[in-house]
């Protein structure tokens, strides 16, 4: 791909649930096309940390233990897609989360003259992902990752890596807080659905298969979204 084609930096929205791949994608499609991942808690802290204008705020808002407002979230955005390491484009990981905030999104867009080249679904069956996060645990002692159905170790109760004979699980990795994790995304992300199905920029993608085949995927719909 010809950079030179890219009149304006790109702009694409990741969808899908925790534990569909998002980070894992978004990461493989920085390196390809020269993104930048951008999701809101990295944001919130990275503006915090360098004590701009927005982030002052934000700190303030979070030391008083509110929510960190839409406006102020578009203020901290705007600042870091104005940063020279976006200038291809970004990935936005987290938001929007409500179609109020995609409303807002548009308008900063409007404003530098960009658009969303695509808003990405990463489709899953919920049964399966209830299986896929519910199953996992790591080794206590290096943490290597292993899954009740898909990677048990070698030799029964003791990890592969480095020998250790516990193991953990995350507090939330189970069967009945996934599923309520699934619904909550659902029922938040159907308008965004609904909102860029109506903008035309809604693309929807198998987030179940290997991870090459669905990057493969995702690079052919990013690529044609760039050009």
């Amino acid at each position: 791909m010809d950079a030179a084609t890219i009149t304006t930096p790109a702009v694409l929205i990741l969808l899908g649930p925790p534990g569909a791949g998002k980070g894992t994608q978004a990461r493989m499609l920085e390196e390809k096309f020269g993104l930048v991942q951008l999701s809101t808690g990295d944001l919130l802290r990275e503006a915090v940390a360098a004590g701009t204008e927005a982030g002052k705020a934000a700190k303030a808002v979070m030391e008083a233990g509110d929510l960190v407002s839409d406006e102020i979230v578009i203020a901290i955005l705007r600042d870091r897609m104005a940063q020279p390491d976006c200038a291809k484009g970004v990935i936005l990981d987290g938001f929007p989360r409500t179609t109020v905030q995609a409303e807002a999104l548009d308008g900063l867009l409007a404003s530098n003259n960009q658009k969303i080249d695509a808003a990405i679904s990463l489709e899953v069956e919920d049964a399966e992902m209830v299986i896929r996060i519910s199953g996992r645990y790591t080794c206590a002692g290096c943490g290597e990752g292993y899954h009740d159905q898909f990677k048990t170790p070698a030799e029964e109760g003791k990890c592969d890596k480095c020998g250790h004979t516990e193991f953990k699980r995350r507090a939330d990795d189970n069967a009945e807080t996934v599923a309520s994790r699934l619904a909550a995304y659902h029922e938040q992300t159907a308008p965004l659905i609904t909102y860029y199905d109506g903008q035309g920029v809604l693309q929807r993608t198998n987030a179940m298969g290997k991870i090459e085949d669905i990057a493969n995927d995702l690079e052919g719909i990013v690529g044609e979204a760039m050009n």
